[in-house]
């Protein structure tokens, strides 16, 4: 995907951020993953607070067209503390994606999203629903390595995945993303 610019959300976005994660919704019970953003998650009140702390972001067009949103937020994560069936790949400060999405139509979203967050930090973590094949796959495909189970707040497992640059400075994965 060419032409394309990653800002952050402002107040004013909260429409097509919320348009965006509907057809990321959409997506997901396509592919069988029915159970991961069921009942309205995530809320539009958790979107609204991701913006007001400057943790959500749009990749847009260069004319302004949303393609896909995410949060970016720096670590601690609340729900990364216990991990079960495996260990993080180090304690050092991290950087945590959460809640992406993106239009039908958007290619390479990830990539761009990684790269974006290689930018603030070389230690980025991340969960997905064990149903979600497409987003395992996609980290599996950047270098990520899968550590373990964590729990969200309300006690739901979810798979969690790290990707360490320091620990993997000449993973094919990592060259190619930053060359893309």
């Amino acid at each position: 995907m060419s032409n394309t610019i990653i800002r952050s959300a402002t107040p004013a976005d909260i429409d097509d951020i919320m348009r965006l994660i509907e057809e990321g919704r959409k997506k997901m019970m396509d592919e069988g993953n029915t159970r991961q953003w069921a009942n309205g998650h995530p809320r539009q009140e958790v979107v609204e607070d991701d913006i007001a702390r400057g943790n959500s972001y749009l990749l847009t067009t260069d004319e302004g067209i949303p393609l896909a949103t995410f949060a970016l937020m720096a670590g601690p994560d609340p729900t990364y503390t216990r991990i079960d069936g495996g260990s993080w790949l180090n304690d050092e400060p991290y950087y945590v994606i959460h809640r992406i999405a993106s239009s039908a139509k958007a290619r390479g979203v990830m990539r761009q999203v990684i790269a974006y967050a290689l930018t603030k930090t070389r230690n980025i973590r991340i969960d997905t629903h064990e149903d979600n094949q497409t987003m395992r796959a996609l980290l599996t495909k950047y270098g990520f390595v899968y550590c373990g189970i964590i729990y969200l707040a309300n006690g739901d497992e979810r798979l969690a995945f790290q990707l360490t640059v320091n620990q993997q400075p000449k993973r094919a994965c990592y060259r190619k993303l930053m060359e893309e």
